[in-house]
């Protein structure tokens, strides 16, 4: 991504409407809709805003409308993994459009930090990001900038925090998968923003 799209992202971040939160931050409120329940999070705009800005196009745009939680990590399917990590993982519809990959923004930057109901985005290397996220199910610090999950140790993004439904994820942690691949994937009726 290229320097002016990120200064272009960050002015874009600042018109995001947002709402301050119990902790005096700049939160922007999203609501997951699954068949197991929903799940609403807060999304520190304030603190992540490239990231948020660009979840919040996917979500603008509908591209989560219809897609699923594909993935589950926990303890009983990573059996090569020497750092265990436990989350669900979701993303936009393959026929969505894609926006180009974004910068990383770490948790030494951003000050926050993999806690039990954490959204970050996927990724495979540094700034390659798009809109695939995983929730964390409880704390998972090799997640965070310097951790050994992944080998770079650039860690994740991390861009919120679920304030309602953690019994849901839990529940969709502890659903049946062949491997990491939930069996079957659990459809996300739609994103929204809260209050929409």
């Amino acid at each position: 991504m290229s320097s002016l799209s990120i200064c272009a992202a960050i002015l874009l971040a600042a018109s995001v409407p947002r709402a301050a939160s119990a902790q005096g931050e700049d939160t922007v409120t999203i609501r997951i809709v699954t068949e197991m329940g929903d799940v609403v999070a807060h999304l520190y705009a304030d603190r992540a805003p490239v990231t948020v800005v660009n979840f919040l196009r996917y979500v603008d745009a509908g591209a989560f409308d219809g897609s699923r939680f594909y993935r589950v990590v926990r303890a009983d399917n990573q059996p090569d993994d020497s750092v265990r990590i436990a989350v669900v993982q979701g993303g936009f519809r393959r026929d969505a459009e894609r926006y180009p990959p974004i910068p990383l923004e770490r948790t030494s930057e951003t000050g926050l930090s993999h806690v039990d109901g954490t959204l970050s985005m996927a990724r495979n290397g540094p700034d390659t990001a798009r809109g695939d996220f995983s929730i964390m199910v409880g704390d998972q610090p090799e997640l965070d900038f310097g951790g050994r999950r992944n080998p770079d140790g650039q860690g994740f993004a991390a861009f919120g925090r679920v304030i309602e439904g953690m019994d849901v994820v839990r529940r969709m942690n502890a659903a049946p998968a062949d491997g990491q691949q939930l069996t079957p994937p659990i459809p996300i009726e739609r994103i929204e923003r809260a209050g929409r």
